[in-house]
C-alpha cells in the first residue's frame, strides 16, 4: 500500500519561506510523477507544482511560478516544495500526490492516484 506523509507546514509571516517534504513508502517512488496541490477554505483543491520521474521537468501554477520550487530525491523517496516570498493567499492545506499511470505531467487532480493527509500552511500579513 502506497503511503504519502507530508511535513514542514506551519505559520509564517508574509515574505517568509517554508519547505514542505513528502515521504513516500510502499511503492516504487522513482516510477511516479509527483505533484503538490493545495486547498484553501471554501475553495477547490488546486494544482501547485509537479515533477517528472527523472527530476528534469517541472510544471507550476502561474500563481506560484518564480516563488516555489519542486524537487525530488529518488534515493530518499521524498519530494519537496520550497516556498519563498509567501503571501497570505498561499494559506491552505498542502497535499502531495503521486501519479502512477501517466508519462507526462498534468494539473488535473483526477490523474493522481495516491494522496497524503495534508499539512497546513498559514501565512500571516
Amino acid at each position: 500500500q502506497v503511503q504519502l506523509v507530508e511535513s514542514g507546514g506551519g505559520l509564517v509571516q508574509a515574505g517568509g519561506s517554508l519547505r514542505l517534504s513528502c515521504a513516500v513508502s510502499g511503492g516504487t517512488f522513482s516510477s511516479y510523477l509527483m505533484g503538490w496541490f493545495r486547498q484553501a477554505p471554501g475553495k477547490e483543491r488546486e494544482f501547485v507544482a509537479g515533477i517528472k520521474r527523472s527530476n528534469d521537468t517541472t510544471l507550476y501554477a502561474d500563481s506560484v511560478k518564480g516563488r516555489f520550487t519542486i524537487s525530488r530525491d529518488n534515493a530518499k523517496n521524498t519530494v519537496y516544495l520550497q516556498m519563498n516570498v509567501l503571501k497570505p493567499e498561499d494559506t491552505a492545506v498542502y497535499y502531495c500526490a503521486a501519479n502512477a499511470r501517466f508519462l507526462f505531467l498534468t494539473r488535473s487532480r483526477t490523474t493522481y492516484d495516491y494522496w497524503g493527509q495534508g499539512t497546513q500552511v498559514t501565512v500571516s500579513s
